[in-house]
């Protein structure tokens, strides 16, 4: 699965690293009229006209994790911790990405967690490595292993935890539509995967915020 997601990752950030191939703005809104015309509609009509631009504005924030470098992201350790070796839980770290398979949004939060060695990283820097992956055509899936590796490698810590709770609109506003149907994806690594008591330690402090 590593070997996967480490492929993955890979091919993500090459793509990012190929500016030259990216198409321009204008043919970005150009393909945006060819959709609002497919879509039965008029992309000259006042409403639209400036559609376009803002959609090829959007996509820019929508999919800025493709100029990130998530291994730059917890590049900075602070090893001055008194010693400190439990665990380092986020909880609750919202996140807004896209369904690589329709381009329809999917949304939750990411839990995070991992057991120091060398040093801990600042906590703004695991929300902000959960964007980096976020803000990609992405699945739920492998962006949770994605998370999980980049952590382990980075912090080379004891053992790391990741669970993404997240709402599909591909399930939710088309094809089945069952709005507020959940998925749950985990990763564990180190002792988390080891030790099953950790897992359990790890899902009731994300659950009730006490061990």
């Amino acid at each position: 699965m590593d070997d996967v997601v480490k492929s993955l990752s890979t091919r993500l950030n090459s793509v990012a690293d190929k500016s030259s191939t990216r198409p321009s703005r204008e043919e970005a809104e150009a393909a945006v009229r060819t959709l609002i015309r497919w879509a039965g509609d008029d992309p000259g009509r006042e409403g639209l006209q400036d559609t376009p631009m803002r959609v090829a504005k959007a996509f820019r924030e929508f999919y800025a994790g493709y100029g990130e470098n998530p291994g730059e992201i917890l590049d900075k350790i602070f090893s001055e911790v008194e010693g400190y070796d439990d665990i380092v839980l986020v909880r609750d770290i919202p996140f807004y990405s896209h369904c690589e398979h329709h381009m329809v949004p999917f949304y939750g939060v990411a839990h995070l967690a991992y057991y120091p060695t060398k040093g801990v990283v600042g906590l703004s820097k695991l929300a902000r490595l959960v964007d980096a992956y976020a803000r990609r055509l992405q699945t739920q899936e492998t962006m949770t292993a994605q998370i999980a590796s980049a952590m382990e490698k980075a912090l080379a810590p004891r053992g790391v935890a990741v669970m993404l709770e997240a709402e599909h609109m591909c399930m939710s506003m088309r094809g089945i539509q069952k709005a507020g149907a959940l998925t749950l994806t985990t990763q564990f690594k180190g002792v988390f995967k080891e030790d099953p008591a950790e897992q359990v330690r790890f899902l009731t402090l994300v659950r009730n915020g006490k061990a």
